[in-house]
């Protein structure tokens, strides 16, 4: 399924509103206006193509503001982060993924997603104890809706209240999205309009498709990814597997070379670093794979990884991978020998040429066996 805008065969979902016509009434049409939304992401398969048609989607109404989506994350600015000192959690938070709106003050679209509102601490609190800093944070953190029509007399429930009085907000709702009894993150809306409880219980039902629609897409992607990271172990195995068969059993009686055998049987079952050290051509790569399969990494493959090939300027996206477009030529993402390995093992030959910058990021890796 296309996915992208530069695709040829993408196809945007326009959805269009009459003048003056908003989705906050029960009219039958407005019903329907949700319900194409809904279909517009149901079966999509990019997470950021959902977010997109969402956030589009609802903002088409003229008398919404803002709408945004927020998902729970875990936390990875904490020590920049404006909240910090407010946030009871700093595992996870909600993070910013989607905005749009119309400002009428200088009509400008609210598609930004920096600033004081990409990152919310969650919070479990009772409800009259919600503060401007929190609303999204309690949403997020209890499952709970909100709604808050008296934003015109008390202005300061909000972060900005001068933003409130230039675009004339009236009320604001906000919806837990939540897929099997797990909250994913929020939905809030900004209108100009004076909402109740049905338009509450509207945007819950939307906000039950825009979940469900989420995590399909997420599930999809994770699929994809885990496709096409066994895709390279395979072409990558399918590489090696002339050189495994070439390798044959370690033969010899003398004592030294028993002694060896005898290191290996002791290294094999540990899950400790190894460093094999000799001359060109006497049989270093033979020893990894001796451990290998030996140990309980056995059923897992064994990256090779020649250092002394591989240009200094390409050490990094060798070893940790990049992801599409991170730089010139990275025409698509690409998994790292390191992520390859997971689980296997990692024989690392002429580690020597290794340069002094990206040695010591091999090195903690290695060591702590994390990435």
């Amino acid at each position: 399924m296309p996915t992208s805008p530069a695709d040829p065969n993408f196809v945007a979902y326009e959805i269009s509103l009459k003048p003056n016509q908003s989705l906050f009434t029960l009219e039958v049409m407005n019903i329907e206006f949700f319900q194409s939304i809904a279909l517009s992401v149901a079966n999509e398969r990019s997470v950021e193509v959902v977010f997109r048609n969402i956030v589009h989607g609802l903002a088409d109404d003229p008398d919404v503001v803002l709408t945004r989506i927020w998902l729970i994350e875990p936390g990875d600015i904490c020590h920049i982060c404006p909240w910090l000192k407010n946030c009871p959690d700093q595992t996870k938070c909600l993070h910013l993924v989607a905005s749009n709106g119309l400002s009428i003050h200088n009509k400008q679209r609210y598609t930004w997603l920096k600033g004081y509102y990409k990152r919310f601490p969650l919070y479990a609190v009772e409800s009259d104890s919600i503060t401007a800093i929190g609303k999204i944070g309690y949403i997020g953190g209890t499952g709970k809706a909100i709604l808050r029509n008296d934003i015109i007399e008390n202005p300061n429930w909000l972060l900005d209240p001068e933003w409130a009085e230039r675009e004339k907000i009236a009320s604001f709702a906000g919806q837990p999205l939540v897929f099997r009894d797990e909250t994913l993150g929020v939905l809030a809306l900004f209108s100009r309009k004076m909402l109740d409880q049905s338009h509450l219980v509207m945007l819950r039902t939307f906000a039950c498709n825009a979940a469900s629609a989420i995590a399909n897409a997420r599930a999809f992607e994770e699929i994809e990814q885990l496709h096409r990271k066994l895709e390279l172990e395979n072409e990558y195995l399918r590489d090696r597997v002339r050189d495994v068969d070439t390798f044959g059993n370690i033969i010899g009686q003398s004592s030294a070379l028993q002694k060896i055998l005898q290191q290996i049987e002791m290294v094999a079952p540990t899950d400790a670093t190894v460093l094999i050290h000799g001359e060109s051509g006497t049989g270093k790569e033979l020893i990894a794979l001796a451990i290998h399969q030996r140990s309980r990494r056995k059923n897992r493959p064994l990256i090779k990884v020649n250092c002394a090939s591989i240009p200094h300027e390409l050490f990094e996206s060798e070893f940790f991978g990049h992801v599409k477009g991170s730089f010139t030529g990275a025409i698509r993402d690409r998994i790292g020998r390191f992520q390859l390995a997971d689980g296997g093992t990692l024989f690392l030959d002429e580690v020597g040429d290794i340069p002094l910058e990206t040695a010591k990021q091999v090195t903690t890796c290695a060591s702590g066996r994390r990435v």
